[in-house]
């Protein structure tokens, strides 16, 4: 113990294994940490990446299928901000990609306002709001572009389809 740590303390031999040691982990181990790390990469691109052809969101498949397809490896020690440049570099041969936000003008009628207010507001940063007269509230949303069918989703429960949405330039 002398001659590999300069010391005989057990506290201090600890210190020098938990600082400088490697944790070896079973294949089963770092698959399944992979596994997660891909599925959180997936996560963030699908929220905020779409076509840039058609201004829609990529379905959740198609980012998976296009990993596999593109043959990207994912790391299980390195954080997922710095992964996630690195795979939608590698996804743009093979499915149209762009990390994108948009902004979509909502006018909400008054019947309505109470339940989808909240939700037009919360959902992403409201950059401009304005009451109507007849009580009607006409916002500017920006928002990831992968949300974008969630929003239209929740806008619609709220106000049973009764909302008027525009993506704007």
């Amino acid at each position: 113990m002398d001659e590999v740590f300069n010391t005989n303390s057990i506290k201090e031999i600890s210190k020098i294994i938990i600082i400088k040691g490697d944790v070896q982990l079973t294949t089963e181990q770092r698959h399944e940490m992979q596994e997660k790390k891909q599925k959180r990469i997936v996560d963030i691109i699908v929220k905020n990446a779409m076509d840039p052809q058609t201004k829609t969101p990529h379905p959740r498949q198609r980012i998976e299928l296009a990993i596999k397809e593109a043959g990207v490896h994912i790391d299980p020690f390195k954080p997922v901000d710095e992964q996630v440049k690195l795979v939608v570099e590698a996804l743009r041969p093979i499915i149209p990609l762009a990390m994108e936000q948009v902004k979509i003008s909502v006018k909400i009628s008054s019947l309505y306002i109470g339940k989808a207010y909240g939700v037009a507001r919360n959902f992403g940063v409201l950059e401009r709001e304005d009451w109507q007269s007849d009580g009607s509230w006409i916002g500017i949303v920006r928002i990831p572009a992968g949300m974008q069918t969630d929003f239209y989703d929740k806008l619609n429960d709220a106000t049973k389809g009764n909302v008027e949405t525009r993506i704007l330039k």
